[in-house]
């Protein structure tokens, strides 16, 4: 008996292989994921590193130089250059970006009397773009006048010091691959949406699209249980969201080697262990989100419906973890729960923290629970004709 069932099970999942390796195009959709997350992490890390050690050219349109010659100095020293320097290949960007600094005739006599100089900024504040060159040309002209105030107590005989009550003394207890945090995020996010979306187009195409060419109605009158038929069904497509991960996760490390983390005083690397507690993460999710996906097509009455249907779930491994971004008290369960719990081990596995083992085979178990109790809810409606002939 045993053995017969295993020969069926094996005659099952051989023909659901067959049918997903035999469309080149949905094994191509499907390994998209896997391809395309370590050009954009590699990208984005490329263009993050730049701008957090380079300070880009800032041209400003300043109305009265002649005024505060020192000021201009020291915008100068911070690479805030005048409108008159900017390249002719910038100057239309800069133009419309608008960047006006207005200082008044009565600068110098101010200064010289001791009193509070008005200068206006003016910029676009909506604007996006505009927002860090704003933000370090306020800061330039308050760190010019804090150095004029202490310069103005010194001759007073007064101790600047007085002004610091309290200094704080900043010790960073990170470890060197916690800087690299964002990279980390984004690895953590891509494998999540590769485990989701590699095993797509086999899911959708397994359930709703056989049963558009009439495959289900006659894989269905054939002796083999339900159970059998949506297990093999899903160990297909879960097989090719692992073969997505796994090729997610070398891509990347394989990428991220190119990229100069000491710049920003990170490291970043994936040891045997991290590799291995990655796998075990994402094992189960893998499970999960082929048996939600294969759910949620048979529920639809045809392969453009179960499509649309099912590419909405590609937004919970993306959602899941932004949201829990802005979540300052998370409750506990939310470490039990699938996608959500994977993503907060994750966190603390690229931070370097000690992983809880207990916690992760609870959170594996209960996403396999959720993975079972799917299927055996898929296997039932299976019997119904309203869910194989799309009746509803």
């Amino acid at each position: 008996m045993i053995t017969s069932n295993i020969s069926q099970f094996k005659a099952l999942l051989s023909k659901e292989l067959k049918e997903a390796f035999r469309d080149k195009r949905a094994m191509m959709m499907a390994m998209m994921m896997a391809v395309m997350a370590p050009v954009m992490i590699f990208a984005m890390s490329k263009v993050m590193i730049k701008e957090a050690v380079e300070t880009p050219a800032i041209y400003l349109k300043v109305s009265g130089v002649e005024y505060a010659p020192k000021l201009i100095n020291a915008l100068s020293n911070e690479n805030i250059l005048l409108f008159s320097d900017v390249p002719s290949d910038k100057k239309i960007i800069w133009d419309e970006r608008n960047l006006t600094l207005t200082i008044p005739p009565s600068f110098n006599q101010d200064m010289l009397d001791g009193k509070a100089i008005d200068i206006y900024l003016s910029a676009d504040y909506s604007e996006k773009a505009n927002l860090s060159p704003v933000r370090r040309i306020k800061s330039t002209i308050i760190n010019y006048a804090r150095g004029i105030g202490y310069k103005r107590l010194l001759v007073r005989g007064i101790d600047v010091r007085l002004l610091q009550v309290v200094k704080i003394i900043e010790q960073d207890t990170s470890l060197p691959n916690s800087n690299a945090m964002i990279i980390s995020m984004m690895l953590g996010l891509y494998l999540l949406m590769a485990a989701f979306m590699s095993g797509l187009p086999v899911a959708i195409d397994a359930s709703a699209g056989e049963r558009d060419r009439n495959v289900l109605e006659m894989l269905l009158c054939q002796p083999v249980s339900t159970v059998k038929i949506v297990s093999a069904k899903l160990c297909c497509a879960s097989l090719i969201a692992c073969i997505g991960v796994l090729l997610t996760l070398s891509l990347t490390t394989f990428s991220v080697s190119f990229i100069d983390l000491t710049k920003i005083g990170a490291s970043f690397s994936l040891d045997f262990f991290t590799i291995s507690a990655l796998i075990l993460l994402l094992l189960p999710i893998c499970f999960f989100a082929s048996a939600l996906q294969l759910f949620v097509a048979f529920q639809s009455k045809n392969f453009k419906e179960a499509q649309s249907m099912v590419s909405m779930i590609i937004m919970l491994p993306a959602m899941v973890p932004v949201i829990m971004m802005f979540v300052d008290d998370k409750p506990k369960w939310l470490d039990w729960l699938p996608i959500s719990g994977q993503s907060l081990i994750m966190e603390d596995l690229f931070k370097g923290l000690p992983v809880s083992w207990l916690l992760m085979g609870f959170t594996g178990l209960v996403t396999i629970s959720i993975t079972i109790l799917l299927v055996l809810l898929m296997a039932k409606k299976l019997r119904s004709e309203t869910v194989v002939l799309a009746l509803s």
